[in-house]
């Protein structure tokens, strides 16, 4: 339901509405991050995803709302020891999503944002759009950057194309899969002339993998 939902722009920032599975957010988190997790889900309990979320520094700092099947004590009880923020009783839709969210947006004078992100030698400061192996400062273009960090968040994963083009937000307008080739060799070059050895590797029919021990 959530990809079939319009983006919404209010006071100069844009809402954009994605699905959230079991293995976490399939893009990029730019910006403060709401997740509203149904009770009971078919890949992943509830109660489990908050707590996944929770343990995943891309999400940890979310506001995660609960929604409930009924209002009931014990569950809402659950939901907050799980790690929820608050709860609401479903069904919901986006008209509910974007009042919950513009009501919270009011009562927060600013959110707290992953600034860093680190795995091994590599550290991206996402307020300086700046990243660094090993001290080392790389020269990206902003498409490098963003495919740079999108990796660092999915270390030691098989990554297709179609996942890298998705993971950027890139669908619309869509592009070739073959320009993430491009991206792919600018990026190594820029890690090559920092002398990282090589993380990212190629798995032949499909994708890349950026190697992190």
């Amino acid at each position: 339901m959530a990809e079939q939902m319009e983006d919404f722009a209010h006071d100069h920032l844009r809402f954009t509405f994605a699905l959230l599975g079991a293995a976490g957010p399939r893009r990029l988190v730019e910006g403060p991050m709401w997740a509203f997790i149904d009770w009971v889900m078919e890949d992943c309990a509830g109660l489990e995803l908050c707590r996944r979320l929770r343990a995943d520094p891309r999400t940890a700092d979310a506001h995660i709302t609960m929604v409930l099947d009924q209002e009931n004590d014990e569950d809402r009880r659950r939901a907050l020891r799980a790690g929820a923020d608050d709860y609401m009783v479903g069904p919901i839709d986006r008209s509910r999503i974007l009042d919950r969210v513009l009501a919270l947006q009011i009562r927060q004078s600013r959110f707290q944002v992953p600034q860093q992100v680190s795995v091994g030698p590599l550290v991206i400061d996402m307020a300086a759009l700046q990243a660094r192996w090993d001290g080392r400062p790389l020269a990206l273009r902003p498409n490098e950057f963003r495919l740079l960090r999108f990796f660092a968040e999915n270390p030691n994963k098989v990554l297709s194309r179609a996942d890298l083009i998705a993971g950027l937000g890139k669908q619309e307008p869509p592009i070739d899969e073959r320009t993430v080739d491009v991206w792919i060799g600018r990026l190594r070059r820029a890690l090559e002339t920092v002398g990282a050895p090589r993380p990212l590797r190629t798995v032949r029919s499909l994708g890349y993998v950026f190697d992190i021990a």
